[in-house]
């Protein structure tokens, strides 16, 4: 059984839905259409508050998706490859390919997203506010309303890998100038504050609210593991100590200059995150052909255009050996057009170098924490 089901496109970013969403769904329809609802909006009638109940959940969940693209649209103006978006217990997690180019970059990409919720919250909290518009309306509206300022808030705190926690990282790395230093000092709040939700938990679960407790822990916990991660990520195997080897795909996918643009689009459909795929020709590797090719030529022509016309060569092209250290790979990748390498053993393509597959390596599972949505 797979974890994560595919949703579709959105503005070009590919969205996922992780199945502990359907169990969360569940609940929180059930909650707003037996116990919230009845209260708010008491005489409509059990099937009207199911209905308020249904469109509230899934209005949440937009919601949620739309404060992860504000991340992912914003994040892509800074110059980054977006790998996706994918819809989870926790809300939603917006994933980057690389490494944020600059403090600033940081900052601006970890604030779209409660800018867009702060938005979302004003719009809902107007609309319940227009004299004389149905209760079951003003109800749903005045929830959102409610459910994405409390969103907003639990984001901005200064805690890892929080969107707060982010910009703080992002100010302290401003500052000092060290990425490494900044992390832990970000990543010590969050563990800090997570310890804090943990216990406010346990609090609540001896008064007697048991499952507003268990799940204030339960984001505690996730808060204080993820915190401990980014932690490692940056304090784990030092990037200089590790060589290209160590972290290249081998035998990647390769196309040649006559290749149509539609048979390039096929070499993906397995599910490969390459964001560009190295062009060869009779055992010799001219370049690099980035997928954004595909992006920039209209569907209709895919099968009279050319690989060849869109490959990057020379310096545009990154190129690495095998033998070289990772840092200086990186530092190859983050001054490319692309996010990967072609890896060569002499005059031979022995891979490909991809940032994704450095993230996978030092932080399994992970691209940029999730943002987690409120609960309790």
């Amino acid at each position: 059984m797979r974890s994560t089901y595919r949703l579709g496109r959105v503005a070009g970013i590919e969205v996922g839905l992780n199945w502990s969403v359907l169990g969360l769904l569940a609940l929180l329809m059930w909650t707003l259409a037996t116990g919230i609802f009845p209260t708010t909006n008491p005489g409509l009638g059990d099937n009207t508050h199911f209905a308020m109940a249904v469109v509230a959940s899934l209005g949440f969940f937009a919601s949620i998706l739309l404060h992860e693209l504000g991340h992912a649209l914003q994040a892509r103006r800074e110059g980054m490859q977006i790998e996706g978006i994918t819809l989870w217990l926790f809300g939603g997690v917006a994933r980057f390919a690389g490494m944020f180019p600059s403090a600033g970059a940081e900052f601006r990409i970890a604030a779209a997203g409660p800018a867009v919720s702060a938005l979302l919250a004003g719009g809902f909290v107007g609309a319940a506010l227009v004299p004389g518009i149905p209760s079951a309306v003003d109800g749903v509206s005045s929830w959102l309303g409610f459910i994405n300022l409390a969103l907003l808030i639990f984001n901005l705190i200064p805690a890892l890998p929080l969107d707060g926690g982010r910009m703080l990282r992002a100010a302290l790395w401003a500052r000092s100038g060290d990425l490494t230093k900044a992390t832990v000092r970000a990543a010590g709040t969050g563990r800090f504050l997570a310890m804090g939700l943990i216990g406010l938990g346990v609090v609540m679960i001896v008064m007697g609210d048991g499952f507003s407790g268990i799940w204030l822990a339960f984001i505690g916990w996730f808060v204080l593991q993820a915190a401990g991660a980014e932690a490692r990520y940056v304090q784990g195997p030092g990037p200089g100590a590790m060589r290209v080897r160590d972290m290249m795909t081998t035998d990647p996918l390769t196309t040649s200059p006559g290749a149509t643009l539609e048979e390039v689009a096929a070499l993906g459909r397995d599910g490969d995150r390459y964001d560009a795929y190295p062009v060869t020709e009779d055992g010799r590797v001219l370049g690099l052909l980035p997928l954004r090719a595909l992006q920039q030529v209209p569907r209709d022509e895919w099968a009279h255009r050319r690989a060849g016309e869109f490959t990057l060569e020379g310096p545009d092209a990154p190129a690495v050996t095998i033998e070289d250290t990772l840092a200086g790979a990186l530092a190859a990748l983050q001054a490319a057009p692309v996010q990967s390498a072609l890896v060569l053993d002499g005059d031979r393509l022995a891979g490909l170098l991809r940032v994704a597959d450095i993230e996978d390596a030092l932080l399994p599972g992970t691209g940029r924490a999730p943002t987690p949505a409120s609960g309790g």
